[in-house]
């Protein structure tokens, strides 16, 4: 059984890569890490163990062959942070080509659920901002970058918000509508909760 649930949704951007303002250094840091190879399975893990808890069913459905091209596209680009040899949260970028430059969308950003509260969040958005900032540098046939944004909403975790501002990404839209879910999200698995 579903329900309506009113979702606001608040757009943020950055327009200049000195509009980031680094987090303060967790006690205990991870290693922010490229995944080079392009790897469905992996992504897709990191989708659902991050996203299950905030509603992310988007690509639940997407088969092997739309996680490959959506992956393989230039300019698309997943960083993930470890700890201790464990995945605690990722960041994937999405590049947009202008005419002249190029706009990256940080299109997800989470960390898994044992490792949230432990100020990893701001070392990898961070991270994950300075790497969209330098996405030409990897990607030399795409333009130099020149916004880059997110977007939010009332369904994700209670500091995202809070954690987008602090990083130097500013508002510049919001919106709210009406979404359809069950009572509770469907975490990592069928029956993980």
């Amino acid at each position: 059984m579903t329900r309506g649930m009113l979702v606001t949704t608040t757009y943020l951007e950055q327009t200049a890569p000195t509009d980031l303002r680094p987090a303060k250094p967790p006690t205990d840091p991870g290693q922010v890490v490229r995944v080079a190879e392009v790897s469905p399975e992996f992504c897709r893990f990191l989708f659902t163990a991050v996203g299950g808890d905030w509603y992310w069913i988007g690509r639940l459905s997407w088969t092997f062959q739309q996680w490959t091209e959506w992956l393989s596209r230039p300019g698309s680009e997943t960083w993930v942070l470890w700890l201790h040899g464990t995945p605690a949260g990722y960041v994937e970028l999405d590049s947009e080509l202008g005419d002249s430059t190029t706009e990256v969308e940080i299109a997800y950003f989470g960390l898994l659920p044992a490792f949230i509260g432990r100020g990893l969040g701001g070392q990898l958005l961070t991270e994950g901002i300075s790497k969209a900032w330098s996405i030409h540098d990897r990607w030399p046939a795409l333009p130099p970058t020149s916004r880059v944004w997110v977007h939010t909403c009332t369904l994700d975790g209670e500091h995202a918000l809070a954690n987008y501002q602090a990083r130097g990404l500013r508002p510049y839209r919001t919106d709210e509508h009406e979404e359809h879910h069950n009572p509770t999200p469907p975490g990592p698995w069928p029956g993980a909760r």
